[in-house]
C-alpha cells in the first residue's frame, strides 16, 4: 500500500520526535511514503549554510563548495529515520531510538554542489525483529537532478529504551 504518492510537507509532530533539531534533520519535504516497497524519499536543500559547506574554505575550481561527504553519510540516518516513523511507526517519544550498526559500502559518485536540492532515498532491504529490537538493512540513493550523487548500503539497529 502507498501511504502517500505525492509530496508532503514536514509534519509537526514527525519534527518534534526527530531525535535531532531542524539545523541536524535538514530536510524540508518527504517526498514518498511507500509501504509496500519499503521505500521513502526526502527533499534536501542543498544551501551554503550546511554544516560543514558553511565551512569549507572554497575555491572556484579547486575546492568548489557543496554538500560534504561526511554530511551525506549524517543524512543516510536522518532518512532511515523517516522509514522508521512512517513505515515501520516507531516513535521516539515512545523510546525508540536508531543507530548506525556498519556501513557495507559508501560510494561517492560525483560532487554534490550547493543550490540544486539532492533527493534522498532509503529502501529497507531486510528487516528484523526481536523484542524490543528490530534490525534492518537499508540501501541508499542520493540525487541530484539527473545525476547519481551516493550511493550506500547500511545496517541499522532500532531499540526500544525503558525510561529510567
Amino acid at each position: 500500500m502507498l501511504l502517500r504518492a505525492r509530496s508532503m510537507p514536514l509534519d509537526p509532530e514527525f519534527v518534534a520526535d526527530c531525535p535531532y533539531g531542524p539545523g541536524g534533520l535538514l530536510i524540508d519535504e518527504i517526498l514518498t511514503v511507500d509501504h509496500e516497497n519499503n521505500i521513502v524519499r526526502a527533499r534536501m536543500p542543498t544551501h551554503e549554510d550546511l554544516p560543514l559547506t558553511r565551512e569549507q574554505r572554497a575555491h572556484e575550481h579547486f575546492h568548489p563548495r557543496h554538500v560534504s561527504g561526511g554530511l551525506m553519510v549524517h543524512m543516510t540516518g536522518m532518512v532511515a529515520f523517516i522509514h522508521s516513523y512512517y513505515v515501520l511507526g516507531l516513535r521516539h517519544a515512545d523510546g525508540w531510538i536508531g543507530y548506525g550498526v556498519r556501513i557495507s559500502n559508501a560510494r561517492f559518485h560525483t560532487i554534490a554542489r550547493t543550490g540544486e536540492p539532492m533527493i534522498l532515498e532509503c529502501r529497507a532491504t531486510k528487516i528484523r525483529k526481536t523484542g524490543t529490537n528490530i534490525f534492518a538493512q537499508y540501501t541508499f540513493r542520493f540525487t541530484q537532478g539527473e545525476a547519481l550523487v551516493y550511493e550506500g548500503a547500511q545496517t541499522a539497529m532500532w531499540q526500544q529504551v525503558e525510561a529510567s
